[in-house]
């Protein structure tokens, strides 16, 4: 009894183990045609406490109001405008898939001509265009800025972006993309990240759950899945069922490098070839001090003047030591051990660069 209930446990706490390493099918990978489209559009803001654009300026700022305003039965041709409480902008929003007709979505503004601020500003209706030039939502409605500027006589104060804002559900969908993933006899599922160990694994957690084989690996990145014979329900009610299927991804070794920041990033799977590592600097400090000489008092010979001294110290780093890194060593390993050697980010990533030059470092290394 008490054997069994040991088995019970071990088994209990290495399927917890695996659940925590495994990843949602749905985490890992996006169907095909279920996608968002991005939408622009070009409109007005107006009620800018004179932070607007500059008429004389910004001359499509003008014209698109003198264009509007003859919309609305206002002759406003050959008048001399001069009013700064009207910035031109660029509207964008993301459509997401499945978005119904009179369903909401949110928008970015952001300014196009010289406007200081769009704070306290009102968008007015602005079509938003697909890739395709039809009109998928329009948008209208009160800014919400986060940054601010405040200017006087000597000083000026700027905090985050006045010129950019955003309408929380400012646009509403006027047309809808027909997609109909019911009628489907098969789909295909895009990796994010494209591996064909991740994809086999993939087929074969769907083939195990269905019963019988109905995925498919057509490349790296896709894996097509049918309706099995015989299954009464609609495609999407069984993509509902797979996607909270656990899969282990494989990942490729790699080791991205942020230059500008000094970030590194390193997988778990990169591997290194036995390699000696030093680290040393050579460090030379020139201070200059300035002194006065001057002659004797009383004295009629000489005069005073300033005279430079210069003391130079040189640094070699004698404590730098050659350190050997084991091959095959975990990425823990590697961290520690050039860690031992008292090197910071910039220095490692020049030493990882040196090691991948050498042939030692079993990874690809992406400097962004």
């Amino acid at each position: 009894m008490l054997r069994q209930m040991l088995v019970l446990l071990f088994s209990a706490l290495m399927s917890l183990q695996s659940a925590q390493a495994l990843s949602r099918l749905k985490d890992i990978i996006d169907i095909e045609g279920v996608r968002d489209n991005m939408l622009i559009g070009y409109g007005l803001v107006v009620g800018l406490n004179g932070t607007g654009d500059s008429l004389s300026n910004s001359i499509f700022t003008r014209e698109s109001l003198v264009g509007m305003l003859e919309r609305l039965g206002v002759t406003a041709q050959g008048a001399g405008l001069s009013t700064k409480n009207v910035a031109a902008v660029m509207v964008t929003a993301t459509l997401p898939p499945f978005a119904r007709q009179g369903s909401r979505i949110d928008v970015s503004v952001s300014a196009l001509g010289d406007s200081k601020s769009l704070l306290g500003g009102t968008l007015l209706v602005t079509p938003l265009l697909g890739a395709d030039g039809e009109v998928y939502a329009v948008s209208q409605g009160t800014l919400i800025v986060g940054g601010f500027q405040a200017q006087g006589a000597a000083e000026t104060i700027v905090k985050g972006v006045p010129t950019s804002g955003r309408i929380a559900n400012g646009a509403i969908v006027e047309r809808e993309i027909d997609f109909d993933m019911g009628s489907l006899s098969s789909v295909r599922l895009a990796l994010r990240n494209p591996d064909l160990t991740t994809a086999a694994r993939i087929k074969e957690t769907i083939d195990a759950f269905v019963g019988v084989p109905v995925a498919n690996v057509l490349d790296p990145g896709t894996v097509e899945v049918r309706r099995p014979a015989g299954y009464n329900q609609s495609m999407l009610a069984l993509l509902t069922e797979i996607e909270l299927l656990r899969v282990q991804p494989d990942m490729v070794a790699n080791v991205v490098i942020d230059e500008q920041s000094g970030v590194i990033v390193m997988g778990e799977n990169v591997r290194i070839n036995p390699v000696a590592v030093a680290q040393g600097s050579l460090t030379i400090r020139i201070t200059e001090q300035a002194r006065v000489s001057q002659p004797q008092p009383f004295s009629n010979v000489g005069t005073t003047e300033q005279v430079l001294r210069t003391e130079i110290a040189i640094n070699e780093d004698t404590d730098a030591r050659l350190t050997v890194v084991d091959g095959g060593v975990t990425l823990q390993d590697l961290v520690n051990g050039l860690n031992a050697l008292g090197i910071g980010p910039r220095d490692l990533i020049t030493i990882l660069q040196a090691i991948k030059s050498a042939g030692a470092l079993n990874a690809d290394i992406r400097v962004m």
